[in-house]
């Protein structure tokens, strides 16, 4: 028998959440996603089941929204905090609307774009004439090609933009596109697998090349509400530390955090074999954090989990662990949580090539606050 999950996640804590007053009641509160449930908001699921919130003093629930939805309900006060990305707050300051951004929680911006290896692009110069699939002329996605065709000196007008919504593995494959604007640590994975099976027509490896190879702009992040800053910013810096603490917890330990996730993802593959070695694993790494080891050395623990549970599972049963695994890539960081200005200035600046601001320039040094990490440290 599996051992019962909440057990197993209060065994697994590593370190003390941020210190909450015991007796008094836990205060409701609500944190805006975007998407929909899934494993690549494995922090938030670990906040909630390893009770990293609760010694907080908060009570958490997760609503999922469309990303301009969570930027208007916290913008007007109706929720305190939510997950954005950076160009929205961006967008959302230039008309107005005072929201204040405290953590940036991908510390590499995760799109990029994705192409058959057999293209063999000697620099992103090469993309001239070919055909590039996009989601659409919005979000993450059209930022992040502006900030890439701008690295090679290009334009949209030197590529041809096909826009093909979130299909990007079944267009890409049916030879539609030369290639296609992606979250980088989700749908290479698909689309290698699928030519891996001999569905992606000629295609045998893939090639990626991320946003962040070439530019460094802000990405998704910890948004809150100005009035909650300026009247209670206790509890805007308990909230961050219990983040901070739960974002830690799924890096270090993947396997602890995708457990924890379960109960917030139904689609997660939960094969009792699956599970027992995600057990022993967790059990394993709580053990081997209990050392003290160095950033590296906690890496190179997930890179071996990896080559193990590859070597015993099919990778449709471990899909979603690899992509657990990749996103946190993306998160690590010697110092989570900070931004700097710099990011800033080229996320702004490609807004303003893709003509989404004004003439009027955004006032940045008030868009976001680092105070809030530094003290959590």
């Amino acid at each position: 028998m599996l051992k019962p999950l909440v057990m197993l996640i209060a065994g697994l804590l590593m370190v003390a959440a941020p210190a909450a007053v015991a007796q008094d009641p836990l205060q409701d509160e609500r944190i805006l996603l975007t998407f929909v449930p899934n494993i690549q908001f494995a922090p938030f699921y670990l906040g909630i089941e390893a009770g990293h919130f609760a010694e907080a003093g908060f009570a958490v629930s997760l609503d999922h929204l469309q990303e301009p939805e969570v930027l208007d309900l916290v913008a007007v006060g109706r929720a305190n905090y939510g997950v954005v990305s950076g160009e929205q707050v961006i967008l959302a300051r230039s008309q107005g609307r005072d929201v204040v951004y405290v953590f940036e929680w991908f510390q590499q911006y995760p799109v990029g774009l994705v192409y058959d290896s057999a293209l063999a692009l000697a620099g992103l110069d090469d993309l001239r004439d070919k055909t590039i699939g996009l989601p659409g002329r919005f979000g993450a996605s059209y930022s992040g090609l502006t900030a890439l065709l701008h690295s090679a000196n290009l334009t949209e007008a030197d590529i041809e933009i096909s826009e093909i919504g979130f299909n990007a593995p079944e267009v890409f494959c049916l030879g539609l596109v030369d290639a296609a604007v992606v979250y980088i640590n989700n749908e290479p994975l698909q689309i290698q697998q699928l030519a891996d099976a001999g569905d992606c027509g000629d295609v045998q490896a893939v090639a990626a090349t991320s946003v962040a190879q070439q530019v460094d702009l802000v990405s998704n992040g910890l948004i809150i509400n100005r009035a909650l800053l300026d009247d209670d910013p206790a509890a805007a810096q308990r909230m961050v530390g219990a983040f901070a603490e739960a974002l830690r917890a799924t890096i270090d330990n993947p396997a602890a955090a995708y457990l924890a996730s379960l109960a917030h993802v139904e689609s997660l593959p939960r094969a009792a074999p699956l599970l027992e070695a995600l057990e022993s694993a967790a059990d394993a790494q709580h053990d081997f954090l209990r050392g003290l080891p160095s950033r590296a050395e906690v890496a190179a623990s997930r890179a071996d989990l990896a080559k193990q549970l590859k070597s015993r599972f099919a990778a449709p049963v471990l899909a979603q662990f690899v992509i657990l695994l990749s996103t946190i890539e993306l998160w690590d960081a010697d110092q989570l949580g900070k931004s700097d200005l710099a990011s800033w200035r080229a996320m702004r600046d490609t807004l303003q090539r893709m003509g989404f601001l004004g003439e009027a320039p955004v006032e940045l040094a008030s868009a976001f606050s680092n105070q809030f990490v530094l003290a959590a440290e």
